[in-house]
This record gives structure tokens, C-alpha cells and sequence, in this order.
């Protein structure tokens, strides 16, 4: 990975902003991903953040933390919280915008445990794909402490298969329609490509019950996406 992420952060923290990170999918055009808005406060992120920001509780873990915007809410709130990225730039730019407890990591190496996982702006990514997911939800749940929850959020992406009629264009043979090749390049250099998972809330109940998680509907957004609290 060479962390065009983490360089694109690490330009907007220290006044370098001349451009955005752009993205693009193996079903989607290419798309400008705005450096500002992975800067936002509370007040301009979507409902289905706010509304998870608001549940959280106890010792948090914010997983994917990015530039730190809801760990940094969080910890104005003074809540006790660990941020973990991949992205080495991610990490250093949560630091100096004041997250006290950042660190290089992936979820599967986490081994502390909370009283609220966040996994926010489609925390079913990380999963990567579908057989992964019930890896993932096993490692996240011995993360748990009594009485303990995970706040994630998706969106059901069939409507990017729908045509100009309504119909919806799958090939039945390929793999599940919430598995996408994902792409990112920043000031003309392109990342190396990975796999993204957009999860549907049956989807993701299904696989909660096959670890022993309980999978509550908290709220639904205004696109296909949906906020979901898992429990033991």
C-alpha cells in the first residue's frame, strides 16, 4: 500500500490542499472524494454518524479512524478512546489534530477489549468480502466487554445494478453484488486496488446469528444505508 490516503491527509492538515482524492469502483465512474469533508465536525457529518456518536458509551474503539473527526467529538465528550488505522498518514494526521490514543493497526490485530466498536462511512469495508465477514464479526465480538456493542453502518448497493426501466442487471453467476473492486489515485498516482464490501442488513444479520451476535436495525439514511448495533 503506498497510503495515497494518508498523503492526501497529511497535505490538508499541513496546508498543502490543491486537490482531491479521486475513487471509483468496478461498477462506478470516477468520483472526487472532497479532503475537507473527511475534516468535518459533528454538525456537518450525515444523521447515521450522528446517530452512532450519540449510542456510543463506556471505552470506544474507532475502527478506520481516518483524520480522527469522531474520535476527536468523542473524546470532547470525554469518553476514553483508541483510534486504529492501516494508514500510517491517517494516524499521524489524528494525532496532531489532538486524538490522544491513535495507532497504526488492523482490526484483526486488535486485541483490547471495549464497551463500543464504531466502524463508520460503510464499516462493512474492511471485511473485504463475504466469506470474510463472519472472520471479522468473530474477532470484533471477543473485543466485546460485558454488555458491550458494535455500531456499523452499510448501505445495500443493489441500486447501482438497476436500468433505465427499473430492472435490476445481475450476472447470477458472479459474486455477491456488495463485493467491489475499489480504486483510489491522488495527484495523478494510483493506489494499489482493493477489494471493498458493501454489506445489506439482511446480509449482515444472517451472518451475525452464525457467531452469536444479536443484530438490531437502529436507523435507517435517506440512500439504501443503514445503521446497525450488534450485541452479544
Amino acid at each position: 500500500m503506498k497510503d495515497l490516503f494518508g498523503k492526501a491527509l497529511l497535505d490538508y492538515q499541513n496546508g498543502n490542499y490543491t486537490e482531491d482524492i479521486i475513487t471509483s469502483t468496478n461498477i462506478s465512474e470516477e468520483d472526487d472524494l472532497p479532503l475537507p469533508y473527511l475534516f468535518r465536525s459533528f454538525k456537518d457529518m450525515p444523521k447515521l454518524e450522528q446517530k452512532a456518536l450519540k449510542l456510543a458509551k463506556g471505552s470506544i474503539l474507532d475502527v478506520g479512524c481516518g483524520a480522527g473527526s469522531h474520535s476527536l467529538y468523542l473524546q470532547e465528550k470525554g469518553f476514553k478512546v483508541k483510534a486504529i488505522d492501516i494508514s500510517k498518514g491517517a494516524i499521524e494526521v489524528a494525532k496532531q489534530r489532538g486524538v490522544l490514543h491513535a495507532e497504526v493497526k488492523s482490526l484483526l490485530d486488535e486485541t483490547e477489549t471495549f464497551d463500543t466498536i464504531l466502524l463508520l462511512m460503510n464499516g462493512t469495508g474492511i471485511f473485504q468480502e463475504l466469506v470474510e465477514v463472519s472472520k471479522y464479526l468473530s474477532h470484533l465480538k471477543s473485543l466485546l466487554n460485558a454488555n458491550g456493542q458494535i455500531l456499523i453502518d452499510s448501505s445495500d448497493i443493489e441500486y447501482m445494478y438497476e436500468d433505465e426501466d427499473g430492472g435490476v442487471w445481475m450476472d447470477m453467476n458472479a459474486s455477491y453484488h456488495g463485493e467491489l473492486d475499489y480504486f483510489l489515485s491522488y495527484k495523478g498516482e494510483e493506489e494499489d486496488p482493493m477489494k471493498w464490501l458493501y454489506l445489506d442488513f439482511e446480509k449482515l444479520q444472517l451472518a451475525c446469528e452464525t457467531v452469536g451476535l444479536k443484530c438490531e436495525l437502529v436507523a435507517e439514511g435517506e440512500h439504501f444505508d443503514y445503521l446497525a448495533r450488534l450485541i452479544n
